[in-house]
């Protein structure tokens, strides 16, 4: 019963930090360090990370067919249209975190993964953030997304691969100065998403596969259920508030999480 009621809580973090900027990796270690709980294991890694693609793939779905037969058009007529732009525009996007998360896994993994390491980006990020969100224009819409400027925003999102950063926090960030507007940003982070949590999603499939692991069917599918809905509902509450209540509120949460950090890092 007790690890059931930690995979709900645990699917429950993922799902609503996944998307909203306040940082995951922030969240994620609170749990093992001031509760003590364990590492639920690579299969419920690759569970929650199938809900929360479950859950942006069903909320942008229309987007996705708009984009998926954009393209295809684009194909047989030979012809860019808007869809397959923003088509190119993610794949760009996305080509710089991959190649970085290549080239600097193992010492981002033996160096950033430290308690003071997600303090400090939980902070300096959130931060950010907040700037942005004062000083940025908000006149963009998607139909003015440039394959630079999503290069850019690509490049920003690489920065995430620091623990504490958050990939949606840095991508709206970027997004903001480049004088997109709030909803805009929020989206074309959501869609940034999809690559990302299913290269992640795959690359814990293939070592879960590589070797022996234990699978709990019913900690799975709790795990899936609770990071699909929570996510889909995050989702749909962050876009609708977004223009309205603006960045304000997720910093103030990150410096308050970062100082609980601060505080376990000293007092713990």
């Amino acid at each position: 019963m007790e690890a059931l009621v930690q995979a709900i809580l645990l699917a429950l973090i993922q799902g609503l930090t996944e998307f909203l900027p306040i940082s995951s990796s922030a969240h994620l270690i609170l749990p093992s360090q001031v509760l003590g709980w364990p590492d639920q294991g690579q299969a419920f890694d690759v569970a929650v990370h199938v809900g929360t693609l479950t859950a942006v793939v069903t909320y942008f779905f229309r987007d996705l067919k708009q984009i998926t037969l954009g393209s295809l058009a684009t194909v047989q007529e030979r012809r860019m249209n808007s869809e397959s732009w923003l088509a190119l525009a993610v794949i760009i996007a996305t080509l710089p975190a991959v190649i970085v998360g290549g080239l600097m896994h193992d010492f981002i993994a033996d160096n950033l993964r430290s308690s003071l390491v997600i303090a400090i980006s939980t902070l300096v990020f959130g931060l950010l953030l907040l700037w942005s969100d004062r000083v940025g224009k908000r006149v963009r819409d998607m139909a003015e997304m440039t394959l630079w400027l999503a290069l850019l925003i690509g490049l920003a999102q690489a920065l995430a691969l620091i623990p504490g950063t958050s990939r949606s926090g840095i991508t709206i960030t970027a997004a903001l100065l480049l004088g997109f507007n709030r909803v805009t940003a929020a989206r074309f982070s959501m869609l940034l998403s999809i690559p990302i949590i299913l290269a992640a999603g795959l690359l814990e499939t293939l070592t879960l596969l590589g070797g022996p692991h234990s699978i709990k069917l019913t900690i799975m599918l709790v795990g899936f259920v609770v990071s699909a809905v929570s996510a889909f509902l995050c989702i749909h509450l962050f876009l609708r508030l977004i223009e309205r209540i603006g960045m304000l509120p997720f910093v103030i949460y990150r410096v308050i999480l970062s100082a609980i950090l601060f505080g376990l890092i000293v007092f713990g």
